[in-house]
This record gives structure tokens, sequence and C-alpha cells, in this order.
């Protein structure tokens, strides 16, 4: 009979800088955001053995509260926290429409060929948030797992799973406290991996 375990992927709620472009930049979470979180925590049936976390404090704050309260166990883990926008990072996309806005549409456009000044590329970005992932997998393989994490993170392993190109990463909405449940399951040394749906 097969093992079936479950990876929650939550992103963080609303920030002090909401509608900017984060990324590795420390923004806390508003009270809403605060808010946000515990409530998708609580809507989850599921039974965490794990806990683990970005690094940045939008995500870690609440991963360790939420540790406290329900005795998990929680890990850090740095490659989990969000890319880095460069010169963008801080700025609004009303800001740089302003100053920008050729070099704006294209990366909405295709983010992957029209990367943000000095931003980490995005290429490294995958590998290293699936290097993660795999990591992950077998570090705790069998055990249900949730996964504090930011929009781009979850965009990536959307489109690994979902065996989209990344160049359409932008096109999976993952707004403030989104969850997305991915089923594992594992029989006689195979291991299938299934998207559910996310809230």
């Amino acid at each position: 009979m097969a093992a079936k375990a479950y990876i929650d992927l939550l992103r963080h709620g609303e920030t002090e800088n909401s509608m900017r472009f984060c990324g590795s930049t420390d923004h806390a979470l508003t009270a809403a955001g605060w808010q946000q979180m515990w409530a998708r925590a609580e809507q989850t049936p599921k039974h965490w053995q794990h806990i683990i976390t970005s690094p940045l404090i939008r995500c870690a704050h609440f991963a360790q509260a939420l540790a406290e309260r329900c005795a998990i166990p929680l890990t850090q883990d740095a490659r989990l926290q969000e890319i880095h926008f460069g010169a963008w990072e801080g700025r609004s996309a009303a800001e740089l429409m302003q100053t920008d806005a050729g070099a704006l549409a294209s990366f909405w456009q295709n983010p992957l060929e029209n990367p943000p000044p000095q931003a980490e590329h995005l290429l490294h970005f995958k590998t290293r948030v699936l290097v993660a992932w795999q990591d992950i997998q077998v570090q705790f393989a069998g055990q249900n797992i949730l996964l504090v994490t930011h929009s781009g993170v979850m965009r990536v392993l959307l489109c690994h799973l979902r065996q989209q190109p990344l160049e359409r990463l932008l096109e999976f909405d993952v707004p403030y406290a989104a969850m997305q449940t991915i089923e594992v399951r594992r029989h006689e040394g195979n291991c299938q991996i299934t998207l559910k749906s996310g809230s």
C-alpha cells in the first residue's frame, strides 16, 4: 500500500511594504497579515510534523509562532527566500512606470529574458528553489510538512509541478496567505507527486 504525505506551501500575509518589490528586503507583517496567516493555518485540517520557513521575518516570525503554539519542530532554509529584485528592491510598479516603464513591461511579459537590473537571475532562483525542494522531499520523506515562503518560490514550484515554462510563472496568481497542497505518494521506491487544489 502506498504511503501518503502532504507538503503545504503557504505564502506570507500582507507586509508593511505591500505593493512593492520586497524581494530580499526584510519587511514585517502587518496586523492584517498576521490575521491572514492564522486564518489560513486554522482552515487547514492536516497535522504538520515539521515547519520549514524562509528566514525573512515576514515568513519566519509567523512560522515561529505557529511552531510554538502547536509544538512542531521548525527549520529555516535560506533557499526558500524570495528572489532578489536588484535595483527594483523596495520600489512600486507605479514608481517604475514613471522611470522604467519599458523595462517593467518587458519583465511582466517575460521575466526570464528581461530581469530587473542587478537582480538575481530567474534561472539561478529556480535552481536554488528546486534543490531545496528535492532535499526537503528526501530529508522529510513520509512527513506532513508546511513550507512558509514567498510568491516567487511558490510560482517556481507551480511551474515545475505543472511542467510549465519558467517564462510563464507570473501567470500564477498567488495572493497573500495563499496555500497550495501537494500530495506525495510513495510505493516500493517510487514517488508520485500530485498538485492538489490551492486556496
